[in-house]
């Protein structure tokens, strides 16, 4: 599980990577899963995560927040190819899934997520109390 921390780490390229389960966890399908790549940025109101789910629309995608832990799970189906049989491939199919523990500031009543072209887009506001207020200074 990736921790959302509000401060600024150098990028890194990161390869896609099957996701490993914890022992106590088992899958139910017997299909490859990746951890999905993911960019995490944060304006004033709100962190925005950008996952990349190649071949996940809106029916297939499931996000969850259980005890602060956001869960991303993304099932693919598998291509089905009618009078063509299958001779090379470079990219090998399979789920998505990835978890964040979210951090207090997150409103997780108010998250917000939305997915286009195999890209999910979750906006996580920030609790009142986490958004830097301005102090009027009056004089004298």
């Amino acid at each position: 599980m990736a921790n959302i921390n509000i401060k600024k780490e150098p990028s890194q390229n990161i390869e896609k990577s099957e996701a490993q389960s914890p022992a106590a966890m088992e899958r139910t399908r017997e299909r490859t899963v990746f951890v999905p790549r993911t960019d995490i940025y944060e304006n004033a109101d709100a962190l925005v995560l950008i996952s990349d789910i190649p071949g996940v629309d809106e029916n297939s995608v499931e996000i969850n927040v259980d005890r602060r832990v956001l869960t991303i799970a993304g099932r693919v189906a598998p291509e089905q190819l009618t009078d063509h049989r299958l001779s090379y491939t470079e990219y090998e199919n399979g789920d998505f899934e990835r978890s964040f523990t979210l951090a207090d500031e997150v409103d997780v009543d108010k998250i917000e997520a939305a997915v286009k072209n195999g890209v999910l887009r979750l906006v996580l506001p920030k609790s009142e109390a986490a958004k830097p207020k301005k102090i009027t200074v009056k004089a004298g």
